[in-house]
């Protein structure tokens, strides 16, 4: 197109819009490989968290087996306390609470296994005239020679306990009513033949004893009831006999 003053000019044309990019062609990855979009594999650990692990471990076996430790002796010491607390401390046999606790053992025994037994209650004769004139200490002395008696004269699978301040108790097994009486009759002869000297002066204590079969049909505190109601009528009938000059 020329203009007036003889100049070529271009004619406008239309002018067009440019086309939206083309995405470009998704990568084919080569035969045998894998994809960008692949699952990724799991990461390892850390070396020095791999490292660390055996440590922790041993750590954890010594924390183990220190509080198995702590645990036995705690156990032991429970056992010790238990102990204690069935025990006289003066004569080193059971007390009441420990004999009574045997005795309900016992009788619970003989329900199931049909065995037998027998309970001798035992108690001391001059022992509060010993105390009144001698003291204390020579009570003591008199106990502990009774019970060095009755160890003498039991199996060791009999129990032998203190019930009271003067008075003790025997769970003989396998006895028979005869057995156990010819056994409370030589308890106390063995304990009248005992003397003591406390101040220039000898003592005899002398011992009552009294039986009860064992019954399994029967309470503990039954038997031992019927057995100390047994002693007091031994005592009564030794009552006349002079066993010291205090």
């Amino acid at each position: 197109m020329v203009n007036g003053r003889g100049e070529n000019v271009k004619k406008p044309g239309r002018k067009t819009t440019s086309r939206r990019a083309a995405k470009p062609p998704a990568r084919v990855p080569a035969r045998g490989g894998t994809s960008s979009k692949a699952k990724a594999a799991p990461k390892r650990l850390p070396v020095k968290v791999v490292a660390k692990a055996p440590d922790q471990l041993r750590k954890a076996r010594r924390q183990v087996a220190a509080l198995k430790t702590e645990l036995a002796a705690a156990q032991a010491r429970i056992d010790e306390l238990q102990a204690w607390a069935d025990t006289d401390f003066l004569l080193n046999i059971y007390n009441r609470r420990g004999f009574e606790r045997e005795l309900d053992r016992a009788v619970a025994y003989m329900r199931r296994y049909k065995a037998t037994g027998a309970l001798i209650v035992l108690d001391v004769d001059r022992l509060k005239p010993i105390n009144d004139t001698f003291g204390h200490a020579a009570g003591d002395i008199v106990l502990k020679g009774v019970v060095a008696v009755l160890m003498r004269h039991v199996r060791s699978s009999d129990v032998v306990g203190r019930l009271g301040g003067d008075e003790f108790g025997l769970l003989l097994w396998n006895l028979s009513e005869p057995d156990a009486l010819a056994k409370a009759a030589a308890l106390e002869d063995a304990i009248d033949r005992l003397t003591f000297v406390f101040k220039g002066r000898s003592v005899v204590a002398g011992a009552s004893a009294g039986v009860a079969l064992v019954d399994a049909a029967q309470e503990a505190a039954a038997i031992m009831e019927a057995a100390d109601r047994a002693m007091y009528v031994r005592k009564a009938a030794r009552k006349g006999r002079i066993l010291a000059a205090l």
